[in-house]
């Protein structure tokens, strides 16, 4: 038996932004999107794995939720890291977007790095892992 990771949370403060921004700024496709009253079990993927780990974007619903991103965001602190092949392309693609960047890309030893405004109370870190 083989474990892995099947989908991870981020939690957003509104949706339907939250799918706009992740699926029309950064390129993901959306896997699941169910109703579930007054949210949706909405997980997005990266289009060249569809089966790959899922991105679930989760409603701030739960009390603990919005201080714990709120530290985040005031501190800096990017929520998770995605992978990119070229930094600077995609830096320059999505700040002609209008993707907001609290840090341009940045070496950091064997990586370089940038961070960016989710739009849905998140900082996300891209990283190009340099050899």
């Amino acid at each position: 038996m083989t474990m892995k990771l099947q989908a991870t949370t981020i939690f957003v403060d509104d949706q339907q932004r939250a799918h706009d921004f992740y699926t029309q700024k950064l390129g993901f496709v959306v896997a699941d999107d169910i109703p579930l009253g007054d949210a949706r079990w909405l997980t997005v993927v990266d289009p060249e794995r569809p089966d790959g780990t899922q991105i679930s974007l989760e409603p701030k619903g739960h009390p603990a939720v919005r201080p714990f991103t709120e530290a985040l965001v005031h501190d800096g602190i990017p929520f998770c890291m995605l992978a990119v092949d070229d930094i600077t392309a995609e830096f320059e693609r999505l700040t002609g977007l209008g993707v907001t960047f609290t840090q341009p890309p940045t070496p950091m030893g064997p990586v370089i790095t940038a961070v960016l405004d989710d739009t849905c109370g998140n900082l996300l870190q891209l990283a190009q892992f340099v050899e």
